[in-house]
């Protein structure tokens, strides 16, 4: 695994006065939302027991990324985490606060008896893609998502 490149890096918990900036680097992920909906959505999240939220940020100040995990028992499986995002600015990759999340990430996994994480990434994603790969994660699966409104 890829140790942290830069100590300046702290990771904490989430929390509701971050929403503008998590909304922000939700744009660079390719999600555009307001700070309103972030609110609403981060508000939810924090409230959820079978997830988490954390930022990583520079020690005097400045949040780079955000990574938001969850479980759900599954039948099919043993008790697994996955990743649903993580976003770092865009000048501040290849930096360490990547992995540093993942890390914490996988922490608060190991906490909540999971066997394995897992990460979706699409198939674009080529540069993701080789920083799960540094990560000790493994190419396991394709798949074609599917979606419908309610």
């Amino acid at each position: 695994m890829m140790a942290p490149f830069e100590t300046d890096i702290g990771v904490r918990r989430a929390r509701s006065t971050d929403a503008a900036r998590i909304a922000a680097l939700s744009g660079q992920l390719g999600y555009p939302t307001s700070e309103k909906q972030m609110k609403a959505r981060l508000a939810e999240a924090l409230k959820d027991k079978d997830g988490a939220c954390f930022v990583a940020e520079l020690r005097e100040g400045g949040l780079l990324g955000w990574i938001h995990v969850s479980t759900t028992p599954l039948l099919e499986v043993e008790r697994r985490a996955e990743v649903n995002g993580l976003v770092v600015e865009e000048k501040a990759r290849s930096r360490g606060a990547g992995a540093v999340l993942l890390l914490a990430a996988e922490k608060w996994a190991r906490g909540k008896r999971c066997r394995s994480m897992s990460v979706r990434s699409n198939v674009l994603r080529e540069r993701a893609h080789g920083f799960y790969l540094r990560n000790g994660y493994e190419h396991y699966k394709t798949q074609k998502a599917f979606q419908k409104g309610l």
